[in-house]
């Protein structure tokens, strides 16, 4: 069960405990520090998993998307690995805060040495909110944390991939969001690494307006085939939530 005091979990005077609004979850966030956003909560969304899938997150920043699949999966084992050592612990505390030890566990390790640390296909599901931006494309945040977040200072999309793709046991699947202007970078990835795109949809912050992110599936070894799914719109002409956010969010009756 969840601790009584929750401050206890807390370490820093720039750390807070938000709430994920799922199943009672809670998670520990640094002012900071690198701040989830909801890409990494569609994605938790899109996943499907069994009980007797393993889990692993590669680049699990907080353990966001660790914690949400642990309530909306049935899986009884859920691994988030990150490099960054004060977001992996700061995620430690959350799984223990939220007494969720028996199920998720947090590495510490750099995904591009993810088969040394977890061997070679011993999961059947992998997801990744990898790092957009590649290192010659905008502004690099002088906090090293933010950066290795948000540009590939330290993983790139071809790194991630390929880390999937070792991992995955054969007919596992690989989960990630990703951007639209990528697109073709991450579907010839997956591709050249026998990942095949099977399922993808196309996230648009408007109705009317061109995509700027998309999730997609791909399975190892399948054949090929892609099924492109309705659109995913995330606000609504007035800014608010589409029904669909805020189902996911939870805070609609499904």
């Amino acid at each position: 069960g969840v601790a009584a005091n929750l401050e206890n979990y807390l370490k820093y005077d720039s750390e807070t405990i938000e709430d994920l609004m799922c199943n009672g979850l809670k998670i520990i966030q640094d002012k900071n520090a690198y701040r989830f956003a909801i890409d990494s909560v569609l994605l938790a969304n899109f996943v499907k998993a069994k009980p007797k899938d393993r889990i692993i997150d590669l680049g699990t920043g907080s353990g966001v998307i660790a914690l949400l699949l642990s309530a909306k999966t049935q899986a009884q084992e859920i691994v988030g690995l990150e490099l960054e050592h004060e977001a992996a612990e700061r995620a430690k505390r959350s799984v223990e805060m939220n007494g969720l030890k028996e199920r998720v566990v947090i590495v510490e390790g750099d995904l591009k040495n993810a088969t040394q640390i977890f061997g070679r296909e011993n999961f059947s599901v992998v997801v990744s909110n990898p790092p957009y931006m590649r290192v010659e494309e905008g502004k690099i945040s002088p906090d090293a944390a933010i950066a290795m977040a948000r540009h590939e200072v330290t993983a790139t999309l071809s790194d991630v991939v390929k880390a999937a793709a070792e991992l995955l046991r054969f007919g596992g699947r690989f989960f990630m969001v990703y951007r639209t202007l990528r697109l073709a970078d991450a579907l010839w990835e997956m591709k050249n690494k026998a990942l095949e795109p099977k399922t993808i949809r196309f996230i648009h912050p408007k109705t009317g307006s061109s995509p700027n992110l998309f999730l997609v599936m791909a399975q190892k070894g399948a054949g090929p085939g892609v099924e492109v799914l309705p659109p995913l719109v995330v606000y609504n002409d007035d800014g608010s939530y589409t029904e669909e956010i805020l189902t996911i969010y939870g805070k609609v009756e499904n």
